[in-house]
């Protein structure tokens, strides 16, 4: 889908501690609890109090939790530590798969900002190249289905690397001192990489395969305030439509929020995406696509169909 159809269906009327809170009951909502991580259209929301500002009059407070990657926030959202989120493509599939009480609340469709790195001085030249090779990504990650659909583009199956499953945090450090041979990432940690780890990139997922990005809701949290969950959809896809506007502020956003050096948030986010939309049927078959390609690996227990968690707003 081209960014300019995206942006005419966007939607719009205008970690431990986590863990530990109560979810939210039936009834009057008096907190939201927002699942982050260190980039895209959220952290500006934050930086810029787009939803405290929308909810005070409403006597609804927002909290901020941080995670380093989405498996451990697809966690917190399943036992209702956190309400809404944004993750790749791959979270929300194992979480499905794994009967995770979520749905789909909007889409994202990314361009650019994810790909696998290598040392700049590396032997690893092409995709081929990789057979053999200790690759290091998050289990349960964007970036693991951008190693799995690399290694089917060079005709090279799962077994052909050997998977290193790390945090970023983790990752980068390991990557630095070449503890793994290659690193398949997102920004800011991708920028971090090439700029301050002597990174190359060896391929961008844009060229491999289509990739998603979504915000999702605790199943609960969306059945009964939906009209809430509305209304975090809309002002988030307000703030993402300012911020594809706006790229050397949110750069400056990035940088005030995440404590990651101005140059590198630059970076990203100059090759980020921050539009917000529906969860289109495009999108749908495309991570459809992904639950299909874990099952057959044996990556996830059983097949799921996508579909049936894609909140539809009753209201609307």
């Amino acid at each position: 889908m081209q960014r300019r159809d995206f942006l005419k269906l966007s939607v719009g009327t205008a970690a431990a501690a986590a863990m530990a809170s109560p979810a939210i009951a039936q009834g009057a909502v008096k907190e939201i609890r927002i699942g982050y991580q260190k980039s895209g259209v959220l952290v500006i929301a934050r930086q810029q109090a787009s939803l405290e500002k929308h909810f005070t009059q409403q006597g609804i407070a927002v909290k901020w939790i941080e995670f380093s990657s989405g498996p451990p926030m697809m966690e917190a959202m399943n036992v209702g530590s956190v309400d809404f989120g944004a993750v790749g493509d791959s979270p929300p599939v194992f979480a499905q798969a794994a009967g995770a009480n979520i749905v789909y609340a909007a889409g994202q469709p990314i361009t650019n900002g994810q790909g696998i790195l290598v040392p700049k001085d590396s032997a690893i030249q092409g995709i081929a190249d990789l057979k053999g090779k200790r690759v290091g990504f998050t289990k349960g990650s964007s970036a693991h289905n951008v190693v799995v659909r690399t290694l089917e583009k060079a005709a090279l199956s799962y077994a052909d690397i050997t998977p290193v499953y790390l945090t970023p945090p983790d990752a980068g450090p390991a990557f630095a001192n070449g503890s793994i041979e290659a690193w398949a990432i997102w920004d800011p940690y991708l920028a971090i990489g090439e700029t301050r780890q002597n990174g190359r990139i060896l391929i961008n997922a844009r060229d491999v395969t289509e990739t998603n990005s979504f915000f999702i809701a605790n199943r609960d949290f969306a059945k009964n305030h939906g009209a809430i969950l509305q209304q975090i959809v809309d002002v988030t896809n307000s703030a993402g439509r300012w911020a594809e506007q706006h790229r050397d502020e949110v750069a400056k956003s990035l940088a005030a929020v995440t404590g990651i050096p101005l140059e590198i948030q630059t970076v990203a986010a100059n090759r980020a995406t921050f539009l917000v939309g529906p969860v289109t049927d495009d999108i749908v078959a495309t991570q459809q696509g992904v639950a299909d390609r874990f099952y057959k690996l044996g990556l996830i227990p059983k097949p799921i169909v996508i579909r049936d968690i894609v909140w539809r707003n009753p209201a609307a």
